[in-house]
């Protein structure tokens, strides 16, 4: 198992993207439910502001750095993570890999129609992907069994869950036990990638580290939530001087 890096109380898996996808494969030949996690600065700051959320980060079997502040930080503190590996990233290469061994998939999360649509455009980019199964993220807790049976019914390997954070999180450390699949994934907002209805940020601004700043420009809305981004800063800087 790779070594974990303390990045605030959450405890990150120092992997590069090839190790992450070493680790998932071997992850699909076991025979339990593992949990995968992909916090960024945000989602490190949500985390300690609820103890629950870091607990159940700190219990997944993988926890990615997702996000150039959380690498940044890491350098900050002198405890270097090896490079960033983002959520959507380390999906398209299990998809990727689909070529060479063969994955099945259930997409829970997002409005009504968006998993389908980014089902058709999985299959159409990674025609040996398996999309089993496929449901919106709009439920209420009383629909859970039967959505626990759904996915569990389709047989699929990989559950991928964008529900948003920390609702996601949340929502799969509760149920993991109940599902059969072997991965299952917090992905946050990638369903709509996947579907065409959002974007990533260009190549050039995700090298530098400017996701923030093309998706403040994309949802002006998302600033509230973005004031954590100066926030983890200020944090890490902080607990550098202590040390």
């Amino acid at each position: 198992m790779p070594e974990k890096t303390d990045i605030h109380g959450v405890m990150i898996d120092n992997v590069n993207m090839d190790e992450a996808l070493e680790i998932v494969l071997t992850m699909l030949k076991g025979k339990t439910a593992n949990k995968i996690f992909t916090p960024n600065a945000e989602i490190i700051m949500q985390a300690n502001r609820d103890p629950e959320l870091l607990n159940i980060l700190n219990s997944a079997e993988l926890v990615i750095p997702d996000g150039a502040g959380v690498i940044l930080a890491s350098r900050i503190l002198k405890c270097r993570l090896k490079e960033k590996v983002s959520g959507i990233d380390l999906v398209k290469k299990i998809l990727t890999n689909t070529k060479k061994r063969p994955v099945s998939f259930f997409i829970l999360g997002g409005k009504p129609g968006v998993a389908e649509k980014a089902s058709i455009n999985i299959l159409s980019d990674y025609p040996k992907a398996k999309i089993m199964g496929f449901r919106n993220g709009y439920f209420e807790e009383s629909e859970t069994p039967e959505i626990i049976k759904q996915i569990n019914d389709s047989k699929a390997e990989v559950l991928l869950v964008g529900l948003g954070a920390p609702k996601q999180e949340k929502w799969i450390h509760k149920y993991a036990g109940q599902l059969n699949s072997k991965v299952i994934m917090g992905i946050g907002g990638a369903i709509d990638v996947f579907a065409g209805n959002a974007a990533l940020a260009p190549e050039f601004m995700r090298k530098a580290g400017l996701e923030w700043l093309f998706r403040l420009i994309k949802e002006p809305g998302r600033y509230k939530r973005m004031l954590d981004l100066p926030r983890f800063m200020i944090l890490t800087f902080k607990k550098r001087l202590k040390q």
